[in-house]
């Protein structure tokens, strides 16, 4: 890809960034607020909560349907179908103008849940202009890359928390592919593969890529250089550096402090441009990051 082409843009001219990207990619760049910080002070985002069930079981993880008062991933209001994400989109626009991007993030896993294509169908044709964005774990990417590629969802977010099957079997309790449950190790095995392979070929069809990765003390903690090195060096946009939540098994893990949190963004940047205005958002967030809106749309009663 050659940076000086009147198409593309300079790696300077994307705030950090390792890689030269097209014209259409760096208006993503610009208007998405998880790939940009600045543009988080200027545009929304919109996460459809239509994709409740799961495919794998992360040590760190509680999925909940019908909370209010807790601020993370892997809680909603509620399950929408997808014909009420899409009443809710049209509800949302007509009194928040700055939302730019519509999300599947949850509460389950977006590619184990059909629903998350119906609905991402239903909003491309009525919402075109709308940037598409979905979250997964990574596992069922490569057998979805061509359905995420045919809906033009424009940038993926994967969940990558090792990249060395030894440390991965001891974040997650199972993996369940292609109907087969799998543990240990071997779930490990299968699940890297899959992310890695997905993200490559994500890369090859221009999606704008965003790893996240959680920072697990005792677990993970000397390992995040080295998903960081992997990623920078297959083209990944951005890494964001997630502090565990601690809950589930790990409940009795001391997360990591906000000063360990930045050293090791520092240590990681040499590889990959580095998130560091996350707010681990809900599944149901509405607005600027920071600035959620969400419960004036959705109620206890619905």
């Amino acid at each position: 890809m050659a940076a000086n082409s009147s198409e593309h843009v300079s790696v300077t001219e994307v705030e950090g960034s390792k890689v030269p990207w097209d014209a259409s990619q760096l208006r993503k760049i610009q208007e998405h607020p998880c790939f940009s910080e600045n543009a988080c002070h200027l545009f929304g985002r919109m996460h459809l909560p239509v994709a409740p069930k799961c495919n794998i079981q992360c040590n760190y993880c509680i999925r909940k349907y019908d909370c209010v008062n807790e601020s993370r991933p892997g809680v909603t209001s509620k399950v929408l179908t997808p014909e009420e994400a899409l009443e809710r989109v049209r509800e949302v626009l007509q009194k928040v103008h700055y939302i730019k991007v519509v999300a599947v993030a949850g509460p389950g896993e977006p590619l184990y849940n059909e629903e998350t294509f119906e609905t991402f169908r239903l909003v491309k044709a009525e919402f075109p202009h709308l940037m598409r964005c979905l979250s997964t774990n990574g596992l069922l990417l490569p057998d979805r890359i061509e359905d995420i590629a045919e809906l033009e969802i424009g940038t993926v977010t994967v969940t990558l928390n090792a990249v060395d099957p030894a440390i991965g079997k001891l974040i997650y309790s199972f993996v369940n592919y292609h109907g087969k449950i799998y543990k240990g190790e071997e779930a490990a095995e299968i699940l890297l593969r899959n992310q890695l392979e997905g993200i490559r070929e994500a890369l090859k069809r221009k999606i704008l890529v965003k790893v996240n990765t959680v920072y697990i003390p005792t677990v993970n903690d000397h390992h995040i250089e080295d998903i960081a090195r992997t990623i920078g060096e297959m083209g990944v946009y951005m890494q964001n550096i997630m502090p565990l939540i601690p809950q589930y098994k790990f409940a009795n893990v001391k997360p990591p402090t906000q000063k360990e949190k930045q050293e090791m963004q520092a240590r990681c940047q040499k590889y990959v441009k580095q998130m560091t205005h996350c707010r681990q958002c809900r599944s149901d967030a509405i607005g600027r990051l920071g600035k959620d809106i969400q419960e004036q749309f959705y109620s206890k009663h619905e």
